[in-house]
């Protein structure tokens, strides 16, 4: 009778010793002060800091999408961690929340210790830029799933608030500001448009594109810009009322999700306030793309949009300029009438 073993029936038991062996080094780059164990337990251990009266956990999970296959096509794995990182704690800090910890999954076909050290290499990387700690994490091969050389990529981040400092958008008011803080690209949203745009036009990741000085893939795959510490310096410096990331659903779903439930409140956004920022522009132009259904879809060269006192926004840019980022000013508040979008792009 044929005698089967895991390995036999497509998973490698000693490729993921070897993993986890190569992640370790990785996640020990990221350790804060309050990690009491570090990887390779039943379950992570994270002790809440001193100096918070009322503190509560703000938590966010999401995934980097289809813009793991055009890693997959470059053959370039250790950036598309940063996306991860970056998709779940731009969500978190949006509440005024302070990272705190890390946990991400990686589901793939045929494990590779090298490759997935690279996805891990990226995660710590975007760990870093956040300043939360890498604290755990599962690596789960599945052949049957994935095709050789394909994975998938999760990630869970825990940050944390002062109850009476979380930033809600109850005191958003007429005439206040907003103000737009730019991105590093597509970020992680639009993807699958995107890549059925590449493939409509016959292109390859690998074409130069002259109007982008890189390569195709090499400008997709830039990583998702991570917003973290440089707002925690401007909620210390400046009254922000309400912060909102731009993700799936463009300015159009995203911006008016800062204001609060039931709000008679509308935002007014202009979207020449902006620079063009030529990815977009070639998107669109190969699409034949509709203005709206951009804005619905992609960033358009805003990552995140935070709300101030119009009093504070020259205040404001200055605060986030110092962080080496471009801000700008890009809408105001208004009050609504019934029947009133929520925002209106002009």
């Amino acid at each position: 009778m044929e005698k089967w073993t895991y390995e036999k029936a497509g998973v490698s038991v000693n490729a993921g010793y070897e993993t986890v062996k190569r992640m370790k080094r990785h996640a020990s780059r990221t350790v804060t002060a309050g990690v009491l164990d570090g990887l390779g337990s039943f379950g992570a251990l994270f002790e809440v800091p001193p100096g918070y009266k009322k503190p509560v956990l703000v938590s966010g999970t999401d995934s980097v999408g289809t813009k793991v296959m055009i890693a997959f096509e470059m053959d370039i794995h250790n950036t598309i961690g940063i996306d991860c990182v970056a998709m779940c704690v731009n969500d978190i800090i949006c509440m005024g929340a302070k990272p705190l910890y890390f946990l991400d999954y990686i589901g793939i076909g045929g494990l590779d210790p090298r490759k997935a050290e690279l996805i891990v290499e990226g995660v710590s990387e975007g760990c870093l830029q956040s300043g939360a700690a890498l604290i755990g994490g599962e690596t789960c091969e599945m052949p049957d799933i994935y095709k050789p050389g394909e994975y998938d990529l999760v990630g869970f981040a825990v940050g944390i608030a002062e109850k009476s400092k979380i930033i809600s958008g109850s005191g958003i008011a007429p005439t206040d500001t907003l103000i737009g803080i730019s991105s590093s690209g597509l970020h992680s949203n639009g993807f699958t448009l995107a890549r059925k745009l590449v493939e409509a036009k016959g292109l390859k990741y690998t074409d130069h594109i002259a109007s982008l000085g890189k390569t195709l893939g090499e400008e997709l795959l830039t990583p998702t810009k991570i917003y973290a510490k440089m707002l925690e310096r401007l909620i210390a410096s400046v009254r922000v009322k309400g912060i909102a990331n731009i993700t799936g659903g463009g300015w159009v779903e995203n911006i008016p999700r800062m204001l609060p439930g039931g709000s008679d409140l509308k935002m007014r956004v202009y979207k020449d306030s902006v620079p063009d920022m030529e990815i977009f522009n070639l998107i669109q132009k190969w699409g034949n793309i509709d203005e709206l259904e951009m804005y619905s879809t992609f960033n358009m060269g805003i990552g995140m949009v935070v709300c101030v006192d119009d009093a504070d926004a020259g205040a404001a840019i200055a605060e986030i300029e110092k962080f080496g980022e471009k801000a700008y000013k890009i809408g105001q508040i208004h009050e609504s009438t019934q029947g009133e979008e929520s925002i209106v792009i002009i």
